[in-house]
């Protein structure tokens, strides 16, 4: 069987589906490997480091499209990368709950969601989710520094001390540890929020203070750990506590998501307008519409003099690094239901296909 690797032609995505350490994997388990001719330009991959690694090189998409069995993208394929793809291929990427409707009228191919995997321990090497929220929480930090008229840390000069940033994170899931944990080693004073109460001992674990509201944890998470959707009291409880740290803050960096609803706005226009002129939002949450109320997509806006940040797919600004670790994660996904595959049967007891097969 054959693997197609395309290059991605979302305008601001800068990662690639496979690298070099993981071509070598799939040779092993006896696929061929179709690369198109500058996938990995944008993450500082060649073509002739993935010719060294094994794999085939293409010059255009249609001839990879033509010839690949299994398709491993980044993004998912367009209207008219699908009409390239030849019948009964199978696509493993990340899709959107349309993209997803999208492909279930698509009857000639296999899809399978890589962003739908179960939380389970078997799952944890394919995670997509975590490795890139990781990066994404990593990046917010940095961003958060750059526009910031201050200094993160406490610096004792001769002309005086600056006393350190007041960094607060909203959610304290993958991103929003990150976040705490990279704010904390640039020298910030950090305060997380989150509704669930099982996150509190993880945050104080990297040296934060944790703000919780007073719910219990059955009511603020789904079996799988995710946050739940609330109610609209729920979020304006969140808002009036939240309030009263958001004046002092410096930065502020919001990850707060549920599972395919819109994120809870949890940042009002009057919370903005009430903080510290100067004071930096990071909105994580803004491919779901944003926790802030005054966020824009893909923009950095000014209100209040206070700078909003609501740029997607941070991850992509890291591709080198972001390309080898979502790389390991579908290789590990392919790894897993190649024989299922091969045999041309899928097992819909297993959690895994179960959860990630579009149908």
């Amino acid at each position: 069987m054959k693997v197609g690797i395309p290059k991605e032609i979302s305008s601001n995505e800068r990662r690639v589906a496979a690298t070099p350490d993981t071509i070598p994997k799939m040779i092993s388990a006896g696929l061929v490997v179709n690369v198109e001719s500058g996938a990995g330009s944008t993450a500082y991959i060649t073509n002739q480091d993935y010719m060294r690694a094994g794999a085939e090189i293409k010059e255009s998409s249609k001839e990879l499209y033509e010839q690949s069995d299994i398709i491993l993208k980044v993004q998912a394929p367009t209207g008219d990368e699908i009409k390239q793809i030849k019948p009964n291929a199978i696509i493993i990427t990340p899709l959107t709950t349309i993209q997803m409707d999208l492909f279930r009228k698509e009857k000639t191919l296999i899809v399978f969601a890589l962003n739908l995997l179960p939380r389970i321990a078997r799952a944890q090497s394919m995670d997509i989710l975590s490795s890139m929220s990781n990066i994404a929480g990593y990046k917010s930090v940095i961003l958060a520094a750059d526009y910031l008229s201050k200094f993160f840390p406490m610096l004792t000069t001769a002309a005086g001390t600056i006393l350190p940033a007041k960094v607060i994170i909203v959610g304290a899931g993958v991103a929003g540890l990150q976040a705490i944990a990279t704010a904390r080693r640039l020298g910030a004073v950090v305060i997380a929020f989150d509704t669930r109460p099982a996150t509190e001992e993880q945050v104080k674990s990297l040296g934060a203070s944790f703000v919780s509201l007073a719910t219990t944890h059955e009511q603020t998470q789904d079996h799988s750990g995710y946050a739940k959707e609330q109610s609209i009291d729920f979020y304006q409880n969140e808002q009036n506590i939240l309030s009263q740290y958001t004046k002092d803050a410096d930065v502020i960096i919001t990850t707060a998501l549920i599972p395919g609803k819109r994120a809870p706005l949890l940042i009002t226009e009057k919370m903005v307008s009430d903080m510290k002129p100067g004071s930096v939002i990071v909105d994580l949450a803004i491919e779901q519409e944003g926790n802030c109320e005054l966020s824009e997509r893909d923009k950095i806006v000014v209100k209040y003099n206070i700078t909003m940040i609501g740029l997607t797919n941070l991850p992509s600004t890291v591709s080198l690094h972001a390309s080898q670790l979502y790389a390991k994660n579908i290789w590990a996904f392919l790894h897993y239901i190649l024989p299922q595959i091969q045999a041309g049967t899928y097992d819909l007891n297993d959690e895994i296909i179960k959860s990630c097969l579009v149908k």
